[in-house]
């Protein structure tokens, strides 16, 4: 019998679904298993269960994901030379995303590429996000397909993906962990103070949780002093709230998958203290299954890979992941009656160098002048890190002075995984290793002291990704086989080394939709004119129930940081921008999940133009509004999912009118422009009723 291949393994995880793979028994009884669904909210949850891995971006991943923002996405940020996002450059040559492709090459195990705060810093540029290649080197344009990566697209099709969700810091693995087991990566009691974070008080760079020795004896040594506010697990422990961490101490990359390893209170822990059992000692994932098997899981868990599972590029690989995971699951669904009260989230720490093309939300950058290129209706003293001797940011590096934001950084992926988050579903609010921390303090009724305001406002707490209430089936799904991993890795490493393309290569995202999980966004943004026309003000206007951030470009002066404003739910801000020389704007501003406003043209007509959601039955309406002494003529354009033709219309002097469409036609999508008094306007986006929708109908690129 011939041993089958790469190609033959591949072809055979695509149809599962159709045909399936055997399963372990506990599985097979989780089958038929309805969720626990007692109340029909979050207090059926019981177990949380956390496994956070290293160095994928969204993109990298899922950028050719159907119904996912990917790289069918047609609102980017614009580039400094007129070039798309995707048109990213080394400095020598034009290099867009190139696929890994796993058939021809041994791009499972893709080189790793840089991560540290200067290079991420530099690559996002503040916002202006075009220097990848320069500072990341060619490989950070590498994305994998459904065929190279069955496993991981399964996962997200049989639960929920969240194509909104950052990595908290825009630098590499200690910063984000030292986010994710505190909710912090610098000192909240500086931060109330207003006093921005310097590196004896925060997390800059790969630094302290790298250890030295073994546990128990002779114990770790650590570098760097000690953080000193409370990490999550010890906010548990304070509350009486059982926890544990799954983890090989002497076997967890050097320490570097514990986050916790930076503080004091695991450093300064004894061997007899509940930090130290719980946090610090060797339970193995057999004993995670004993622990399912026998109804003894705590109500918190996290689970920390060795190197070899973590999925980090060059160390790990994606199919090693898989395995890795798909041995978690086997042990979460052990036992039918704690599987039905599980969630279990899977992340990834940061982005390694890989490419994601979304701005990440983040507090507004400082210009090299000092003045903040934007604004926020909430304080934002004390959520800088303030690089006060200049060692930290890249020599090539002069978008900005010392003082940083530290995140949001790049997208990376999370699937949440339970019996209330089944079928396939994309969740796009905006997230971020605070999130986790936020659905602990949301399930549990405990205060996360790391968390920022800002973090809190803008960041979900993840319960969007759920239905408790509802009546969906709870069993779970077949995966692919990937219990032979290091087999089918051993011969694919065989096949020649994958090197960037000479090339560009066109861009791909699969046609189709996705269930979609409703958001709490309701943005605006309503333009006006100076008498004489050469300022325009923008109010940026949020009537949703969640802070949310704009990214405000102006195109016609891109050489200038984007501007970014935080506006809390209920609130607005108002900026300013001045006309050209020849009294021309151009002025994009990108929201959360495709919303888009654009300003382009010479005002030559005193008239108002605002878009707001229908109060009822979620259609558009605009309203328009003329303060001149003649009609204006307004010609309202055919809408991209071709749901509303052309419009013509006037509106007398010193008159109104309103013009108003459904858009259920298009899963309530919408994408046109308006032409009226010099001006084009363009607003895209998506209308939010309350009630759960689909992705994108217009996120796709087939052309292969």
């Amino acid at each position: 019998m011939t041993k089958p291949n790469r190609r033959d393994f591949l072809k055979a995880a695509g149809k599962v679904g159709a045909v399936g793979f055997a399963l372990p028994a506990s599985i097979g009884r989780a089958l038929a298993l309805p969720a626990n669904r007692k109340t029909g909210t979050i207090r059926d949850v019981k177990h949380i269960v956390i496994l956070m891995q290293e160095n994928r971006s969204f993109d990298h991943y899922f950028g050719t994901m159907k119904g996912v923002r990917g790289f069918g996405d047609r609102h980017t940020v614009p580039m400094v030379d007129g070039r798309t996002i995707w048109q990213q450059s080394n400095g020598a040559r034009e290099l867009p995303p190139f696929h890994l492709d796993t058939e021809k090459t041994n791009a499972l195990k893709v080189p790793g590429t840089p991560h540290s705060f200067s290079d991420a810093q530099a690559a996002w540029n503040q916002g202006r996000f075009g220097l990848w290649p320069k500072f990341k080197t060619d490989y950070s344009m590498g994305y994998y397909k459904r065929e190279d990566i069955p496993f991981q697209f399964a996962l997200a099709e049989a639960f929920t993906i969240c194509d909104g969700y950052h990595c908290s810091v825009t630098s590499g693995t200690d910063p984000n962990r030292v986010v994710f087991w505190s909710g912090s990566s610098s000192d909240p009691q500086q931060r109330a103070l207003g006093v921005n974070s310097r590196d004896d008080r925060s997390e800059p760079n790969n630094l302290r949780c790298w250890i030295k020795g073994a546990l128990p004896t002779p114990g770790y040594s650590y570098a760097g002093n000690a953080l000193t506010w409370q990490t999550i697990p010890e906010v548990l422990q304070e509350a009486g709230i059982d926890w544990r961490i799954y983890q090989d101490p002497n076997n967890n990359w050097t320490g570097a998958m514990h986050g916790g390893l930076a503080f004091a209170g695991f450093r300064e822990c004894r061997p007899d203290s509940p930090l130290f059992e719980r946090g610090m000692s060797h339970h193995s994932l057999e004993k995670l299954e004993a622990d399912v098997r026998a109804g003894t899981l705590p109500q918190v868990s996290w689970i920390l890979p060795p190197m070899e599972w973590s999925e980090h590029p060059s160390a790990s690989t994606p199919i090693q992941g898989a395995e890795f995971t798909a041995r978690v699951l086997d042990a979460l669904t052990a036992n039918p009656d704690v599987w039905a009260q599980t969630v279990f989230f899977q992340t990834f720490d940061e982005n390694d160098g890989l490419f994601d093309h979304l701005p990440p939300p983040a507090p507004p950058s400082y210009n090299p002048d000092g003045i903040l290129a934007g604004g926020s209706t909430m304080d934002l003293a004390g959520h800088y890190f303030d690089d006060h001797e200049d060692k930290y940011t890249s020599r090539d590096d002069n978008a900005s002075g010392n003082i940083r934001p530290f995140g949001l950084g790049p997208r990376v992926p999370m699937y949440v995984v339970s019996p209330w988050s089944k079928g396939g579903w994309v969740n796009s609010e905006v997230a971020d290793h605070t999130s986790v921390g936020q659905f602990i303090e949301a399930r549990f009724g405990v205060r996360i002291p790391g968390i920022s305001p800002w973090h809190r406002a803008v960041c979900s707490d993840l319960t969007s990704c759920f239905d408790f209430a509802g009546q969906e089936d709870a069993k779970f799904p077949a995966l692919p086989d990937v219990s032979q991993s290091d087999k089918i890795l051993a011969e694919h490493l065989k096949r020649p080394k994958i090197m960037p393309p000479r090339a560009p290569e066109a861009l791909y995202q699969e046609p189709g939709l996705r269930r979609s999980r409703a958001l709490p966004y309701i943005l605006h943004v309503d333009g006006t004119f100076s008498p004489s026309g050469d300022s325009l003000t923008l109010d940026l206007i949020n009537e949703g129930s969640v802070g949310a951030v704009f990214h405000v470009y102006d195109r016609l002066n891109l050489a200038e940081l984007p501007r970014r404003y935080t506006v809390e739910p209920g609130k607005r801000f108002s900026a300013k921008w001045l006309a050209d020389a020849n009294g021309r704007f151009d002025v994009l501003v990108l929201g959360t999940n495709g919303f888009v406003r654009g300003f382009t043209g010479k005002p030559e007509a005193a008239g108002l133009l605002s878009a707001r959601y229908a109060k009822r039955g979620g259609g558009l309406e605009l309203a328009l509004v003329n303060a001149g002494d003649a009609p204006l003529a307004v010609k309202i354009g055919r809408d991209a999912y071709a749901t509303n033709p052309e419009h013509l219309l006037e509106v007398v002097s010193h008159g109104s009118a309103k013009f108003s469409w459904k858009a259920d036609r298009s899963a309530n999508w919408y994408d046109f422009t308006t032409e009226t008094g010099g001006m084009v306007y363009h607003f895209a986006g998506r209308i939010e009723t309350g009630r759960d929708g689909f992705s994108d109908p217009l996120l796709a690129v087939t052309k292969a």
